[in-house]
């Protein structure tokens, strides 16, 4: 046992900001929230939730007037993907409401993913990947150009699959795991790479639309993902998630 455990912590890197404004602003409206309640973690636990419980919680947030819900992890459990086509299937979305679905950079979860969402009417994508140096290095066996090329390939896949569901209203975000032991400096590299990434999928399908190259079929509605979510560096949520207005 070491006898100094708390030596072991590097202390965070200082980020000089003397020209910050925000402290001083005051919020005018409301902001956007998110409940991420029903699928905060749940697939991990020991007992989680099943579809009826999941359910009676969803009919809650629905009552407390939240338009923006994490449902579940599609990918990561057959309970989380029955309980998104149970939502879709059912038509028990209002369609004032969007819900929230998270995945990792991993083509087959991320096609899983989309397969659960098939037919939902608003839907946001949530991507993450880890990219703090002991991931890179020790986890994924990965330098920082290889981590950006997979946040980057994930991008460009989930793009492509919000294009073959014309009919889904889509947003898309992206954050960097693990972003808090992550240099400051690389994990806006990245962010700033998958923006970069969605940008230039944004111009491409523009681009085609503009020459009739089969993309003028559902000109207005062909993708919504061109509104990407860089979320601040902040903890990983729990609960309740405020957004900044969009």
């Amino acid at each position: 046992m070491l006898s100094h455990p708390a030596e072991k912590y590097r202390p965070y890197p200082p980020i000089a900001l003397p020209d910050r404004r925000w402290p001083d602003r005051q919020i005018s409206h409301a902001p956007r929230w998110l409940s991420t309640d029903l699928r905060d973690g749940n697939q991990a636990l020991a007992e989680p939730m099943d579809s009826a419980r999941k359910l009676q919680f969803w009919d809650l947030l629905l009552e407390c007037g939240f338009k923006e819900i994490e449902v579940a992890f599609p990918s990561a459990s057959q309970t989380d993907f029955n309980f998104v086509r149970q939502l879709i299937d059912e038509q028990r979305i209002p369609e004032d409401v969007t819900i929230q679905v998270l995945t990792q950079a991993r083509d087959p979860l991320i096609l899983r993913t989309f397969e659960a969402l098939r037919g939902a009417r608003r839907a946001t994508v949530h991507l993450y990947n880890a990219t703090a140096p002991l991931f890179r290095e020790l986890v994924f066996g990965m330098d920082k150009a290889e981590v950006i090329a997979l946040a980057t390939r994930a991008t460009r896949l989930i793009r492509q699959q919000c294009e073959q569901q014309p009919e889904t209203r889509w947003q898309y975000e992206y954050s960097p795991e693990t972003f808090c032991f992550t240099e400051p400096e690389f994990a806006l590299e990245i962010c700033e790479a998958v923006g970069g990434c969605l940008a230039a999928l944004r111009r491409a399908t523009d681009d085609r639309q503009s020459a009739g190259d089969g993309g003028s079929q559902h000109p207005q509605r062909l993708c919504r993902s061109d509104r990407v979510f860089l979320p601040p560096l902040l903890p990983p949520r729990r609960g309740l998630h405020q957004r900044a207005p969009a």
